[in-house]
């Protein structure tokens, strides 16, 4: 894709360009931003020769053939509503929650249109980008950024979109081991140190795609030992039920069209 578009320049955004422009190929395409997100937009333009600041969102429309959609849902109307998208673009939805009928519906337009999840690891090219449906031009992007999934079944897609909201759970769970240290003495910082460093080096086990989870769970477990006790006593069948229903609850709503999310 020679020319990217971005409507809404936060942190997806931004992860985004970040990816295309500081891979080192030397392939970086040309990217347009939306004014939205000022400040973020026009640090990116100074960073980045390839990287234009656009005066508005139509403009990013008019000059890119792919059109990033990254704004928050809640702002999607304010931010989208009257544009004029010729149906030669293709338009990559990552608004969690807004389905494709809805943006349809939204801009009027019979580009093509795809839903994607890009986390914030596609700045350094290192993270999976879920796509509903397959597009070649949308994969092969993401595919630079670390690899697509794509899937043809919105529902299927939507289960994805829920599981990307247990990530800021699962940094609060380190906070709370960060805090129960320092509680017992330690001073926060290393505290704060020890565990980050401890779960860096259990993450690098998950790139080991031979092992299943389960089998990663069991190779890092010993038999009536410290880590069967914790996971025993504290993530038990309760505990497992509790999130499974907050999945439960939280899939029922992202596939629910409503006014704002």
């Amino acid at each position: 894709m020679e020319s990217v578009g971005v409507i809404g320049v936060g942190e997806i955004g931004r992860a985004i360009v970040e990816g295309l422009c500081e891979g080192g190929d030397g392939r970086a395409p040309e990217v347009f931003l939306s004014p939205r997100g000022a400040a973020t937009a026009a640090g990116l333009a100074e960073r980045h020769g390839n990287v234009r600041v656009c005066a508005g969102n139509q403009e990013v429309v008019d000059r890119a053939g792919l059109v990033i959609v990254a704004v928050r849902p809640a702002q999607r109307h304010e931010a989208l509503s009257g544009l004029r998208v010729p149906p030669d673009r293709i338009v990559v939805n990552v608004m969690a929650g807004v389905g494709t009928a809805e943006l349809r519906g939204l801009l009027a337009t019979e580009a093509a249109l795809v839903r994607a999840i890009p986390l914030p690891p596609v700045r350094e090219r290192a993270s999976v980008t879920v796509t509903c449906p397959p597009h070649p031009a949308v994969d092969a992007f993401f595919g630079r950024l670390g690899g697509a999934l794509p899937v043809e079944d919105e529902a299927i897609f939507d289960v994805f979109s829920a599981l990307t909201a247990t990530l800021t759970t699962h940094y609060r769970y380190l906070v709370t081991l960060s805090e129960w240290a320092a509680g017992h003495g330690v001073p926060a910082a290393q505290a704060e140190r020890y565990v980050r460093g401890l779960f860096h080096d259990v993450g690098r086990s998950l790139a080991d795609g031979t092992r299943s989870l389960h089998r990663l769970a069991a190779d890092h477990e010993t038999p009536n030992g410290s880590n069967e006790r914790i996971r025993t006593t504290w993530f038990g069948p309760a505990n497992a039920a509790a999130l499974t229903k907050a999945l439960d609850d939280l899939l029922a709503d992202l596939g629910r069209p409503g006014p704002s999310r």
